[in-house]
């Protein structure tokens, strides 16, 4: 995929804090791929708890951060084709743009939820967390965390292909959770795990939706009146299904977990469901495509 050169950016979306605070201890050495899935679902369901024994030693919420550098470095699409940092704000515009547009159209406001780029540790109104949890959105706070590393970690741990495409995926997921947290989509769900629990139909919706977003990416305009992406390959949403399927519940539990698949403990959907609703999406452009809650058979 790239990016139309002269649309401007819009660095305020995007906060960095980087190089801010220490690291959180979690009196082991990190979460894994259990404590990663335990957490997203806690965090989908309205936040972590107090009970999580998560320390708070790391940048601390409400905490001033810095974007000054983003703010030079990333002006324009030109500098998102060229340094990646600028193509994630760029992509963070986009989805945003389309969202904003989407709810307006539908009657509603959209309100902006900004991404914080962090280093090791965080702490958020959903608790304190480490790198080891990946990307999440905050309820409680109305925010996107994710420590970068993950993209790196994303082909080295779970063997994605990679590329720009797929961190949209991911981002473009995270910001799903915002519209159902914003649709009260979220508040609805109930506690639990299994392949047909309300866990799953939630994360597989946010897949639906950041697909409806990559359906319209191209056509999105900015305040411009221009589009910041100008194109997007078939071999990037053959690499966002390959991201799909490896952080599907079965992959995760039989190459990264025990080796034994356990529907019981699905709580973001099998592989196939990942890639099947990522692509209702895709193909259909509409939210509404995207209702998991009222779908009998999720594939």
């Amino acid at each position: 995929m790239d990016f139309n050169d002269d649309v401007a950016l819009d660095t305020s979306q995007v906060q960095d804090s980087r190089g801010v605070g220490g690291r959180v201890a979690l009196g082991g050495g990190g979460l894994g791929i259990v404590g990663l899935i335990v957490y997203f679902v806690l965090n989908s369901l309205g936040g972590v708890p107090a009970s999580v024994p998560l320390s708070t030693d790391g940048v601390q919420r409400n905490q001033a951060v810095a974007n000054s550098d983003l703010a030079k470095e990333c002006r324009t699409g030109k500098d998102a084709n060229g340094k990646p940092d600028c193509a994630r704000v760029a992509l963070i515009n986009s989805i945003q743009g389309y969202w904003t547009d989407q709810f307006a159209r539908s009657g509603r406001t959209y309100q902006q939820a900004p991404t914080l780029f962090f280093s090791g540790s965080v702490n958020t109104g959903c608790g304190g967390a480490t790198a080891d949890v990946g990307p999440f959105y905050c309820p409680a706070d109305e925010k996107v965390y994710i420590d970068l590393s993950f993209f790196r970690e994303l082909q080295s741990k779970f063997g994605a292909q990679g590329g720009t495409f797929v961190e949209a995926y991911v981002l473009a997921h995270e910001y799903g959770h915002h519209v159902q947290n914003l649709l009260g989509t979220s508040g609805k769900v109930r506690r639990g795990s299994g392949p047909t629990s309300d866990s799953v139909r939630l994360e597989l919706q946010a897949d639906c939706y950041a697909g409806v977003w990559a359906n319209h990416a191209t056509s999105t305009p900015t305040s411009g009146g221009k589009p910041l992406i100008r194109s997007i390959s078939q071999d990037d949403v053959n690499r966002a299904l390959d991201a799909a399927s490896r952080i599907g519940d079965d992959y995760i539990q039989q190459n990264l977990g025990g080796g034994r698949v356990d529907q019981s403990q699905f709580t973001h959907g099998s592989s196939a469901q990942r890639e099947k609703w990522f692509l209702a999406g895709i193909n259909s452009g509409n939210p509404t495509e995207c209702d998991t809650f009222g779908a009998r058979n999720l594939g």
